[in-house]
């Protein structure tokens, strides 16, 4: 058999173990995932990632290493920015703490499956035609400048046409059923507000995966480096989100570096064919960005609490209805 078939054969199924594991295994009940926990969840997600990494230095060499830990940088950072939108989200529709694990993890392995397309059609297009690499480049730019210009922005949540269609084209129970994302009723199928959620949460990470893949590929071209640094990222967001959520508001200047992430990345693109700027250093300014960004932003916001004292309440009727049979609670 192929090598390189034996490598995606062999990632693939390490990669469905795992979930499988985590499903069936850790969050089989519905529970609310604590920050601790989260926290070791991420060091072993990171972990898992950095023996991987090490493997690709010893087996493939140097370059193929720093590809990929710059790649799995750049999609982990990028990450961060969909973690400002989750919250809004499970905020706006009060979600359950107990469900969200559930949300999230059949949103990423949604994700996984959006992104490997992505990948596969970005990188035929790539080896096909040279010049889409300087298109990758341009829309970064004008896609960091995009997000510099509306750092401060929030999106409409309910007013959004994803809310709307889904209102209006299905039947939609009142409140949340358990953890279903589905329930019969006299006969009829109807979808849950759980549902629309997850749905939102899928097009987040498309819309985030359109600014990402692109990214990646000033870094490596290589398809197995780009899809394993994607799924290694993506399998630590549900973590970073848990433990993250309740001070994501204290990473304002976070999305200025993911910005000038963009716009770095994008200007690499334009000039790969003039300089060819060394995997080394773009890992060291993506590094330096993302870190300097988050050290910033702590030292700002050093006298603030946690978000439950700042989040805005939830705006949908759903929502409100939530958020008051909570506090009756």
């Amino acid at each position: 058999m192929d090598v390189n078939l034996m490598l995606w054969l062999g990632f693939a199924a390490f990669i469905g173990v795992l979930l499988a594991f985590d499903l069936g295994v850790f969050t089989k009940k519905a529970q609310a995932i604590s920050g601790r926990e989260a926290l070791i969840r991420c060091g072993a997600y990171f972990a898992l990632a950095m023996i991987f990494n090490a493997g690709l230095f010893w087996f493939q060499g140097s370059e193929k290493g720093l590809e990929f830990m710059t790649g799995y940088l750049i999609e982990y950072s990028l990450s961060l920015d969909n973690i400002f939108v989750i919250v809004l989200i499970f905020s706006h529709f009060a979600v359950p703490a107990r469900y969200q694990h559930r949300v999230l993890f059949w949103g990423i392995l949604g994700a996984l499956v959006m992104r490997g397309v992505l990948i596969v059609a970005g990188t035929a297009l790539i080896q096909e035609f040279h010049w889409v690499i300087y298109v990758f480049g341009a829309f970064l730019v004008f896609s960091g400048i995009k997000m510099l210009r509306s750092v401060d922005d929030e999106p409409d949540i309910e007013n959004s046409r994803v809310v709307r269609y889904v209102r209006r084209r299905f039947r939609m129970t009142e409140g949340y059923e358990g953890q279903s994302f589905f329930v019969r009723r006299n006969g009829l199928l109807y979808v849950t507000p759980l549902f629309l959620v997850l749905v939102m949460i899928e097009l987040t990470d498309l819309v985030f995966a359109v600014d990402s893949i692109p990214a990646i590929f000033a870094v490596t071209t290589d398809p197995f480096i780009v899809w394993t640094s994607n799924v290694f990222a993506i399998l630590g967001l549900r973590a970073l989100y848990f433990a993250l959520a309740s001070i994501i508001h204290r990473f304002h200047y976070l999305k200025y570096g993911l910005s000038l992430v963009l716009v770095a990345i994008g200007v690499k693109m334009l000039l790969a064919d003039v300089w060819a700027v060394p995997t080394a250093l773009a890992l060291g300014i993506t590094a330096t960005l993302i870190g300097g960004s988050i050290v910033l932003s702590l030292v700002k916001t050093a006298g603030e609490g946690s978000a439950s004292r700042h989040a805005s309440p939830p705006t949908s009727r759903l929502g409100r209805e939530a958020h008051g049979e909570a506090a009756a609670e």
